[in-house]
This record gives C-alpha cells, sequence and structure tokens, in this order.
C-alpha cells in the first residue's frame, strides 16, 4: 500500500508507539491519553467509547449495543466479540399486538425491548486486555458529563431534524433541547444524570453498576410504567459473548468481519464478488467503478435481507453464502452495461419468508485503536436510529436504544421477534490481516452503507494504492435506503463529475446526488500498520467531527 491517490484535505496521521480514531476529536484524545498512561489499545477504545456516549449521544450511549474485533500479540487468530442485548423474556409478538399495534414503533418506550449490551461487552473485553484500572477509564466522560461538552457540529444537526421526536419525548427532550430549541454548534450542553450514572459504572463495574444495580433497576421501573416489556431479570441474565468472526481473502490479504446477528457476511460477500473483476483497471472514480460496486452490493443484499438475523434462531448458511464458489455463480447477474433492480434480485439461497426486505438505517459510532505491544482493535457502538427510542429510562441519563424496532411481527420472517433473541444488526467492525498479523483496522457508521464503505476502502488501500486518509476521503455512493428514506437510490457525494454520474444513467442507475461531504455516506475511521516499518498511520472522516490521534 502505497500512497498514490489525490490529494486530501488533511494528512494521514503517522506515530510510532499507538494511535485511537475516533469520529470526534474528545473521543479520541481520551483514548490517547489512555495510551499514553500505559494502557492497551482496548483500554483507549473503551475510554474513547465511554466520551463518545457524551459527547455523541445521537449516535452512541450506554442504552446501546456494541461488538469488537481484537487480535492480539499471543492471539492465535482474531477474536470477536457480540455486544448486542437480545429482546427481554416479555417481548412476544402477542405483547405487542395486545398494544394495537401492527408494528414495533421506532420511537418511544415500546422501541425500548432490548438489553443495552454495550457496557457488559467493556468489562468482558477489558477482562482479558485492559491493562489500567476500570476507574480511569471513565474519568474524562464523566468530567465532560459533569461540566458540559461543546456541541459538535453533527450533534447540531441532527438535533435540529430530531425537535419534533425530542418533544414528543421529553425525557430526552429536556436534556437535548433548550425550552424546545435545538441547541446550536458550540453551545454547552451538561449531562448531570449520565455523569452519575458513569460514576456508578465506573466504581460499582459493569455488573455491580449497571446490570444487576441500580442502573438496571431505575430503567426499567420507569420504562415499565410506560409500556417497554423489559424487566431486571432481562438485565442480570445478560451477558456478551465471545464468538468465531468470519473471514474471506482478497488479494493476498484476509478481511475479517463480524457473524449473524449483524451483517459482516454481506461485506465479506461484495469482497468476493469485485475479486474476480480487475478493479485497477476501471480506475477509482469512474462509471465502471461505481456500477460494479453498486452492482455486487444488491446481489449481496438481496441474501443479506433473506437470512440475517440471530443465529441461535436460524440455521443460515454461511459457509455456502460466503464461499468463493457461490461468489463466482453470482458473479453472473452482473452485467457491465446494465444496472440489476435491486427490489427485483433474488437471493441465490431461499429461506421461506413474506417480506425479507430490510430498513437498515440507524446512527453508529465506529472507532479502532493499535498500541505498542502490537494489540489491534476494530470496534463499533450505537443506539440504532439518532437519539435512539427518544426515551431515556429514569434519572439515569441514558437514552435506550431502539434496535428491537427492527423486528417484525410476522411469524414467517427470519427476523421475527421472539423472547430473549438478538436482532438483525447492521453493526460491523472490520479488520485486514496479512499472513496472520494485523494491516488495517476500520469501520464506518451508516448502516446500509457500512458494508459499502467497507468495500470502498478495502478498494481504494489495496487496488489503489491510496493512503488510509485519501481513501476515507475519497468520494463514496450508498447503494440503498438510508435512514428516513424509502427510495432504493444510487446516492453519490457530488464530487463525482457530471460525465460519470451520466453514464452511470445510461447503465440504467437510479443515481441520485447529494452534497460533496454528505453525511448520509458515514463516518470511517482506519489505522493502517505499516508491514516494514510497524509504525501506525490513521484517518479519520472529515464527515464526521472526529481525528485520528497517536504518539
Amino acid at each position: 500500500m502505497s500512497q498514490d491517490g489525490p490529494k486530501t484535505g488533511r494528512p494521514p496521521t503517522r506515530a510510532p508507539n499507538g494511535m485511537i480514531s475516533t469520529s470526534h476529536y474528545a473521543a479520541s484524545s481520551s483514548g490517547l491519553d489512555a495510551l499514553r498512561k500505559g494502557g492497551s489499545a482496548v483500554d483507549a477504545a473503551i475510554a474513547a467509547n465511554a466520551t463518545l456516549c457524551v459527547v455523541y449521544p445521537h449516535m452512541a450511549g450506554l442504552g446501546g449495543d456494541g461488538f469488537w474485533l481484537v487480535k492480539g500479540p499471543s492471539d492465535d487468530d482474531v477474536r470477536a466479540l457480540n455486544a448486542s442485548g437480545p429482546a427481554g423474556r416479555n417481548a412476544t409478538r402477542d405483547y405487542y399486538r395486545d398494544q394495537g399495534v401492527g408494528e414495533i414503533p421506532p420511537r418511544g418506550p415500546l422501541a425500548a425491548l432490548t438489553v443495552p449490551g454495550v457496557v457488559d461487552g467493556w468489562r468482558r473485553v477489558h477482562e482479558e486486555y485492559g491493562k489500567l484500572d476500570w476507574s480511569v477509564l471513565f474519568e474524562d466522560a464523566i468530567h465532560h458529563a459533569r461540566e458540559g461538552t461543546s456541541v459538535a457540529r453533527s450533534v447540531a444537526d441532527w438535533l435540529l431534524k430530531d425537535v419534533p421526536e425530542l418533544t414528543e419525548h421529553p425525557s430526552s427532550g429536556d436534556i437535548f433541547l433548550d425550552d424546545g430549541r435545538p441547541r446550536s454548534e458550540g453551545e454547552i450542553m451538561v449531562q448531570e444524570d449520565l455523569a452519575d450514572s458513569l460514576e456508578l459504572i465506573a466504581e460499582e463495574g459493569a455488573r455491580g453498576g449497571f446490570y444487576e444495580g441500580g442502573i438496571a433497576k431505575r430503567i426499567v421501573e420507569d420504562l415499565g410504567e410506560r409500556g417497554s416489556p423489559l424487566v431486571e431479570e432481562d438485565f442480570a441474565e445478560f451477558t456478551a459473548d465471545w464468538v468465531e468472526p468470519l473471514s474471506t481473502t482478497y488479494r493476498g490479504y484476509t478481511a475479517y468481519e463480524f457473524p449473524p446477528n449483524t451483517q459482516g457476511f454481506a461485506a465479506l460477500q461484495i469482497l468476493n464478488l469485485i475479486e474476480g473483476f480487475d478493479v485497477e483497471s476501471w480506475g477509482d472514480g469512474t462509471a465502471d467503478y461505481y456500477h460494479h460496486l453498486a452492482e455486487a452490493v444488491k446481489v449481496a443484499f438481496a441474501d443479506r435481507d433473506e437470512w440475517l438475523t440471530d443465529p441461535d434462531f436460524v440455521d443460515i448458511p454461511l459457509d455456502r453464502l460466503t464461499s468463493k464458489e457461490y461468489a463466482d455463480k453470482r458473479r453472473e447477474l452482473i452485467d457491465s452495461s446494465s444496472a440489476l433492480d435491486m427490489v427485483e434480485v433474488e437471493p441465490g439461497i431461499k429461506f421461506d419468508s413474506s417480506d425479507r426486505r430490510a430498513d437498515a438505517g440507524g446512527d453508529t459510532c465506529y472507532f479502532c485503536a493499535v498500541d505498542d505491544d502490537g494489540l489491534a482493535v476494530s470496534a463499533i457502538q450505537s443506539i440504532y436510529h439518532d437519539f435512539g427510542s427518544a426515551v431515556v429510562g429514569g434519572d439515569t441519563g441514558i437514552i435506550m436504544q431502539n434496535r428491537g424496532s427492527f423486528f417484525s411481527l410476522d411469524k414467517k420472517h427470519p427476523n421475527r421477534l421472539e423472547p430473549g433473541k438478538r436482532t438483525f444488526h447492521t453493526l460491523i467492525p472490520a479488520m485486514l490481516c496479512e499472513n496472520g498479523e494485523p494491516r488495517l483496522v476500520y469501520g464506518t457508521m451508516g448502516g446500509e452503507g457500512q458494508p459499502q464503505t467497507h468495500a470502498a476502502m478495502v478498494t481504494r488501500l489495496v487496488d489503489f494504492g491510496y493512503d488510509v486518509q485519501q481513501a476515507i476521503e475519497a468520494p463514496r455512493w450508498l447503494m440503498g435506503r438510508t435512514w428516513g428514506t424509502e427510495s432504493r437510490d444510487l446516492s453519490l457525494e457530488g464530487r463525482i463529475s457530471d460525465e460519470v454520474i451520466r453514464e452511470l444513467r445510461t447503465r440504467g442507475q437510479p443515481t441520485k446526488p447529494l452534497t460533496d461531504w454528505n453525511d448520509n455516506m458515514g463516518h470511517a475511521q482506519a489505522i493502517l500498520i505499516d508491514d516494514e516499518t510497524d509504525w501506525l498511520e490513521g484517518g479519520a472522516d472529515p464527515r464526521g467531527d472526529g481525528a485520528a490521534l497517536g504518539h
């Protein structure tokens, strides 16, 4: 990987000893502080995530889920930690029908039906890879919550859009709105209740402070009175799980993604599909490049939408779906001169379901870290929609995620609601290894866009030789719906030329031009480990408020 790409708005960050990259500069600062104190990459990632819960409350929070890929110097292979919580024991399809709803509402207490998994994820990964004391990891987050944080641009933009939802649900509106007015960029926002919850977790741990203690009790007592099916036992019985990651090869590298209940196999399918083409010959930014990547997305998403759910409830044929042989067969659907209709693409392997199409939007924070021991971390965390369910549990200051609203009430659907089941997720941290050693940790927020941006970053680094910042900043596309939209357009950032868009239209692509640097394309972060010098090269997305920091 060289630096053959276009000039970017900022250079990559390079450092020899450790690095953190997140979507908010304050979170990156928290992670760097942990590294400088002698902490591991896991310590840095937990500290950064805790700060994100304060400074990026529309995307991250203690009431959400998380997924981790980790590779330590003594680990035989990449490890995956699933910190996504299941539906509560009382969350049945009949329960929701008795509430008079035909589908689970995206906002409000009825949307808060899954256990937040992120905090127990921190516990489990810290037990195995942490160096610093647990309580130290929350010092910055507590300070930002109690003393106030400056409202970032992305937060301000989403507050403006979400005034109706926050007004309808005053438990969150009272925190994020000022007498009904959305807070502006640069305004100071204090979250005292959230500071108290973070302090309790820091002092009593994930189990004593959150899942088996006062936080869970106060959440369920408040939300239960308002219709949420969650009970204290749901929290007390939950633990994050170590699972086996999925992988495939791409031009000499091994690409790792997260298994179901999230969409990592779709990202691997896209790589398998495009590996059969001479990507370098297309050139980056050409109609050929965007057309073939969009077609690969359509083919992969047909299988994703058919099968993705909790593998404890459905036997998903992952070996076949991610095989090179299957990709060879599915690649025959891709025509270089004409576009498939995304809605009409059939899955290669059928599941008997009545409505398989997904609406995989959501707001998320991706972050990654590498330390001087060679421990590499790729992690992602979310409360699903912007500001999640828009309800805060009691006096905890914690916004509950609405990930459970993604469940179907159709008994024939693979992602049908069942107690104790984890729902279809879009969150996918990623890692690229060479000869068993990490070379790239990477990922992005953005729902449907996550597998697509993974493909963009891998092709631009591996096929075109970009550095990480160039790969992040290059114009991006998004095939399909994003949150808040119903159309299945090929959205293209405005820096893509009119001539390229014209050519894509002649091939039948449903193009939709966007602004030059569009938030819907996600906030990507990445760290490259140089295989010759072991120096680190980090990048952060200018579409967000982040930074890559190293020492």
